[in-house]
């Protein structure tokens, strides 16, 4: 019997809440736990954009697996859809540690080394 409901294709989309939940609130007691990952992907190629995350708080593998899934998904929607992209290069900004949380840095805005 085929079920009447198939499952719908995972897409980048459906995928951002997962890593959303990975990340959580970014916890960290100092800027040595703050971390950055690329997310996305441009059609002329790079990331979209940037996130901090917080060793102290998420899983490093698991999030990084779902960050390249998720990188994956977002080249073949841009290849199926013909999406064109401005191609800036986006930097990574780093991330530092305020107020508890992993937060990343403004552009522009060098980290401050930990002493």
């Amino acid at each position: 019997m085929v079920s009447a409901c198939a499952a719908e294709p995972m897409s980048s989309a459906s995928l951002w809440p997962q890593i959303q939940a990975e990340v959580g609130a970014a916890a960290c007691d100092g800027a040595q736990r703050c971390r950055t990952l690329a997310i996305g992907a441009k059609a002329c190629g790079g990331p979209e954009s940037y996130l901090a995350w917080s060793t102290q708080q998420s899983d490093g593998p698991k999030l990084k697996s779902l960050v390249a899934q998720h990188r994956s998904l977002r080249e073949a929607e841009m290849r199926r859809s013909g999406m064109a992209s401005d191609c800036s290069f986006v930097t990574d900004p780093g991330a530092i540690c305020l107020a508890g949380r992993c937060e990343l840095l403004p552009r522009g805005q060098a980290a401050k080394p930990s002493q």
